[in-house]
């Protein structure tokens, strides 16, 4: 019998992407308010993998990341997903978005994204939201998965990712004094 026992508390990592860099400033307020502290922030990065958002949201676009300093209970992801729908619904125009808000959380082995799209490998966790494994880390760095999105893929994501990871995990430590799985 296995006994149940609290999740290790996550790394919560937030990705945006818009046309309008300009906005980054305002949205990241948004997010400070709801969230905490910032963290470690990426550089801008292509969001050109696709172009299934040109029609709504025009083109280029552009991604940022952002990691926040307080650890979450993994349990409140599709909370967190609700919250940050909100605060995409204030950045409207002609019934378009103008940015995308994706949250996820981060744990030495894995990077989970929050979504409200079912698909097969998806795991719904409540509130119209399902956790998508995104990637697994293993052998020193991330591996994708047959369904990893092309830009959670991409080498500066990965640094990016494996820069947040090495901070969660040194945090982690000098936080809980605890194994750390």
């Amino acid at each position: 019998m296995s006994i149940p026992s609290p999740p290790q508390p996550a790394k919560l990592i937030i990705g945006l992407f818009m046309k309008d860099k300009e906005l980054d400033e305002q949205v990241a307020e948004g997010l400070i308010q709801q969230f905490g502290a910032i963290d470690v922030i990426s550089s801008w990065l292509p969001f050109d993998y696709t172009d299934y958002y040109q029609s709504e949201m025009g083109a280029p676009l552009f991604r940022r990341m952002f990691s926040f300093k307080e650890l979450i209970d993994q349990g409140a992801l599709a909370d967190i997903k609700t919250v940050t729908n909100s605060i995409e619904e204030k950045y409207y125009a002609n019934n378009k978005r103008l940015v995308n808000i994706d949250p996820g959380y981060m744990l030495p082995s894995r990077f989970v994204l929050a979504t409200g799209k079912n698909y097969s490998h998806r795991i719904y966790i409540g509130k119209g939201i399902y956790a998508d494994l995104t990637l697994i880390y293993t052998k020193g760095g991330f591996t994708t998965l047959p369904w990893t999105y092309p830009d959670y893929a991409a080498k500066h994501m990965l640094a990016y990712l494996l820069m947040v990871r090495k901070k969660y995990i040194s945090d982690y430590k000098n936080k809980f004094s605890g194994k750390i799985e």
